[in-house]
């Protein structure tokens, strides 16, 4: 059974989205070993362009320390924009190559160039904006449909 990791910065503050994660991460244990990985938010009120990139650059150094060392999809908004048919074949074409696949969320400040560096593949979920939390609910949710897509489950329509 293939490994598949979410790693993000920071924890989910919400209940109503810690619930959310829940469920997802329940149905994610029928197509494989899903694991998140929290790395701890750097605390800033950074209000320069270089106080902004030493909070990435910290942040990204830990969401790199937590990488499992397979294939690393880094979700950013300047990648390229993927439907969720993509993503399935993304995440099927990976774990023909591999047996972990790891996709990144940043911060409230976005991802260093160094987390971007590292990835396999930059995947949008489009141009609007997220708050960081809200796109781990959403990710989650397109690894489960891209599994659903794989393995024809009456999920995606």
């Amino acid at each position: 059974m293939i490994a598949v990791g979410l790693v993000c910065v920071g924890k989910l503050k919400e209940s109503y989205l810690r619930e959310a994660s829940a469920e997802y991460e329940k149905r994610l244990s029928r197509f494989c070993k899903f694991s998140v990985k929290e790395v701890a938010e750097q605390r800033s009120d950074a209000k320069s362009a270089a106080e902004i990139e030493a909070v990435k650059r910290a942040e990204g150094e830990r969401l790199i320390a937590a990488l499992g060392g397979g294939y690393v999809v880094v979700l950013d908004g300047r990648g390229r924009q993927a439907t969720s048919e993509e993503i399935a074949a993304t995440l099927a074409a990976a774990a023909q190559r591999t047996s972990h696949i790891d996709f990144v969320i940043g911060g409230s400040y976005g991802l260093s160039d160094e987390v971007r560096a590292r990835a396999d593949e930059v995947i949008s979920f489009g141009k609007i904006t997220f708050p960081h939390q809200l796109i781990r609910i959403v990710a989650e949710e397109q690894i489960y449909r891209a599994f659903t897509i794989n393995n024809n489950v009456a999920y995606h329509k």
